[in-house]
């Protein structure tokens, strides 16, 4: 009789377990369409009986979103973090305010206006749904997608969802074609910045914040964010995730993996903020029509000039009246571009050895029998570095040279080094210009192109072939003329497979330009092959400057630049490893014979 009971009391807390999960998943899928319920509401006006009916929907969500919350607590089987809790104490809190001031007291509408708004309904709906998605089982499932097709399907996804955003009605002040739509789009989430349509005048506030969502997305990835998320509501992921994740990331171990991407975001919101703050700091206030148009400026340069999208609300980009004196406002956005364009690996590597410098200054000062000097910049960050230093300092003093009496005649004192030092940084794929880039001399072109075709360095928001993969070659060459058979710097050897790899990404990037050329030559025989291999290389590179043609290209053109942004923010070879079929390693290896070269 006694285990009769038990038996029945399992069942019975089963059936309870199983019904549980079904209510979770329907707030779920509530959760998803007030997701799209908030997008509809922002992208069409609506009428007041529609909003009516929006808000009841809205209504519905967050009290399910609340009961969830409430639920997860009282049959949790496990310890929850601190954060966890912090954060839904602070959104519940929230979520109840904003239901109160807007439904259950008139009073409160004068008393606490700045709630009475139906942006914090908005706001608190993709709190619901963040916090409802979290919960869900995310599977990278390696049988299915390999970790290069995961990586290309979800940026693919981004793009088209963006684009679709992008034509809502309320995005635009006119209608946008699908096409425009689609460019603009890639062009965000590549972090390029090359646009068929002015960003500040064509889009709305809604538009704006569209773009500047996707350039957010796009400079750290759909999968940062989702995984993150997961891992930080539920304490945990499988090991499949963990190794898909480790292969996109680039994590060498595999427990490292989500303090890595805990480390990404903080980077990258930390600085981004700052900037912001710095930028709003550095504006002139009789520029702007109100102090929120001043903020959502500086956000938007922030994360633009962080992600180095390039993108800008001022028609000409900072060559704009009232900005492109401003050496302050360049010398931040500077910053920003270097730090986003210098990857996350580095960037930690940097804030390692700073608290190694200072720790020992600060307890070893003045003791000369200072023990062991441990490796603390790696090999990779000595070469990222160098690569990054040479580049700007000499890219700086040719474009002084050059422009000196061209685009530079126009400023005087620092305002000449700072226009410099933008001119010859802005190429490595921030593409933001100060300066009337049609105006540059034939020389400075050509180093641009250079620079573009390089671009920033490796696991950062920026493009191009990448500051190692030059760097490799240069010392291949060097290696080369020694007659040495392997490449040898700080007393490390480089891996012949960093060396075959940074050669296949070289020929692969010289092959995509060198056919887009071609292509937008035929599709647009009257555009001149210099302005045509600007746009190829600033799209494969994803800097986002140009010559001027961009928004006079045809549509088949813009096609073939939508692709090479494509392909130059995912790189060629990951859509190889993507396509082509691994073999597996056999243990055998074939007599060696030289080819004939040179």
């Amino acid at each position: 009789m006694k285990n009769l009971s038990l038996n029945t009391l399992r069942i019975n807390n089963i059936s309870f377990q199983n019904v549980l999960k079904q209510f979770y998943r329907f707030v779920f899928i509530s959760s998803l369409l007030g997701l799209f319920l908030f997008i509809f509401d922002f992208g069409f006006d609506q009428s007041s009986k529609v909003q009516k009916v929006l808000n009841a929907c809205y209504f519905i969500v967050l009290i399910l979103g609340i009961i969830t919350s409430v639920l997860r607590y009282t049959r949790r089987e496990k310890e929850i973090e601190r954060s966890v809790l912090t954060f839904d104490i602070i959104s519940i809190f929230i979520t109840i305010a904003v239901l109160y001031v807007h439904f259950f007291s008139e009073e409160a509408h004068h008393h606490l206006t700045f709630l009475y708004n139906d942006n914090w309904l908005k706001f608190v709906i993709i709190l619901t749904f963040i916090r409802e998605f979290s919960e869900q089982n995310i599977n990278f499932k390696r049988t299915v997608l390999n970790p290069a097709q995961l990586f290309i399907v979800s940026f693919l996804a981004i793009i088209l969802i963006g684009a679709l955003l992008l034509m809502l009605p309320n995005a635009t002040y006119t209608d946008i074609s699908f096409l425009d739509a689609l460019f603009t789009s890639t062009s965000a989430v590549c972090v390029t910045g090359l646009i068929v349509v002015d960003t500040g005048t064509y889009f709305t506030l809604f538009g704006q914040s569209i773009i500047l969502g996707l350039i957010q997305i796009g400079g750290l990835g759909i999968l940062t964010f989702a995984s993150y998320f997961s891992y930080f509501f539920k304490g945990g992921s499988t090991y499949e995730n963990q190794l898909t994740l480790s292969d996109v990331t680039g994590s060498n171990k595999l427990g490292e993996v989500f303090s890595t991407l805990k480390r990404i975001l903080v980077i990258t919101f930390s600085i981004e903020l700052i900037a912001a703050v710095l930028i709003f700091t550095s504006l002139n206030k009789t520029l702007f029509g109100s102090l929120a148009n001043r903020m959502f400026f500086s956000v938007f340069h922030s994360v633009s000039a962080f992600c180095n999208a390039g993108f800008s609300t001022l028609p000409n980009n900072l060559y704009e009246t009232g900005f492109k004196y401003n050496y302050y406002l360049q010398s931040i956005i500077i910053l920003s571009f270097v730090l986003g364009g210098l990857g996350f690996p580095i960037v930690v590597n940097i804030l390692k050895y700073l608290k190694y410098f200072f720790t020992k200054r600060l307890f070893y000062f003045g003791n000369k029998k200072h023990p062991y000097k441990p490796w603390v910049l790696n090999l990779n960050s000595r070469i990222t570095l160098i690569t990054t230093l040479s580049l700007t300092v000499i890219g700086t003093i040719v474009f002084f040279i050059n422009e000196y009496n061209n685009t530079l005649a126009d400023h005087h004192g620092i305002g000449k080094f700072i226009t410099a030092l933008f001119g010859a940084a802005t190429p490595r794929t921030a593409g933001f210009n100060t300066i009337d880039m049609s105006a540059l001399n034939f020389s400075t072109v050509m180093m641009i192109f250079l620079l573009m075709w390089i671009g920033a360095s490796p696991a950062s928001t920026g493009g191009g072939i990448k500051t190692n993969t030059f760097a490799i070659a240069i010392l291949n060459f060097i290696s080369l003329a020694k007659g040495k058979a392997k490449i040898e710097i700080f007393r490390r050897e480089i891996a012949d497979v960093s060396v075959r790899r940074a050669f296949a990404v070289i020929s692969l990037s010289l092959l995509v330009i060198g056919v887009a050329i071609m292509l937008i030559s035929i599709f647009d025989s009257d555009k001149s092959l210099l302005d045509i291999a600007f746009e190829c290389f600033s799209a494969y590179s994803t800097v986002g400057l140009s010559l001027g043609i961009t928004a006079k290209l045809s549509s088949l053109s813009k096609l073939v630049i939508i692709a090479v942004m494509f392909v130059g923010r995912v790189s060629m070879l990951s859509i190889l490893i993507a396509v082509v079929k691994k073999v597996k390693q056999q243990n055998y290896r074939y007599p060696k014979e030289e080819i004939t070269i040179n």
